[in-house]
């Protein structure tokens, strides 16, 4: 069979036999980029477990954490607000919100400013778990990170940041 025809399941094209690796036949520039791509999420994925671990020791889900902390070192923040700083939708914050209202730890009131808007508060019991724990869990991050020097940790960031915001721009309307 030449390799321009193609057997059963094989991509057009191609003539490696199904079940065999597929050949790698892409540039030097996109082996780099697979390869930062893959450490990246194989990292997030290490940190966020570990993290998620961390949180669950504290009562809580990583969203539900994510809300107590921003809440308390942001203030009071409308709920569009809440879920621009952590990355979710609004749906996935108003589930978070009413588990976290069950529970005691934040309510919600309209805003004095603008009543179409919601915002989130901490309540008194919310406010004393977050305070109690947060500066441990200051600790724990740290230690995570604790293989990277500072400047390491500083020059990691400065890199994130800036392909984090190229990729922004370029994928913005």
């Amino acid at each position: 069979m030449s390799e321009a025809s193609n057997g059963p399941g094989q991509a057009p094209g191609h003539s490696t036999p199904p079940g065999a690796p597929a050949p790698r036949d892409w540039s030097e520039g996109q082996e780099r980029a697979l390869r930062l791509w893959i450490a990246l999420a194989r990292c997030y994925a290490t940190y966020a477990r570990a993290v998620s671990c961390k949180v669950q020791e504290y009562g809580l889900t990583t969203p539900q954490f994510g809300i107590l902390e921003a809440l308390y070192h942001l203030g009071p923040l409308s709920l569009g607000d809440l879920a621009g700083k952590l990355l979710v939708t609004g749906g996935n914050v108003t589930y978070v919100m009413d588990r976290l209202e069950e529970q005691g730890l934040v309510h919600r009131e309209r805003s004095p400013v603008d009543p179409r808007i919601i915002q989130a508060k901490l309540t008194e019991k919310g406010y004393t778990l977050i305070a109690d724990v947060f500066p441990g869990h200051g600790d724990f991050i740290e230690e995570l990170s604790a293989p990277l020097s500072a400047e390491e940790q500083e020059l990691l960031r400065g890199l994130l940041k800036k392909l984090g915001h190229a990729i922004q721009e370029r994928d913005a309307p």
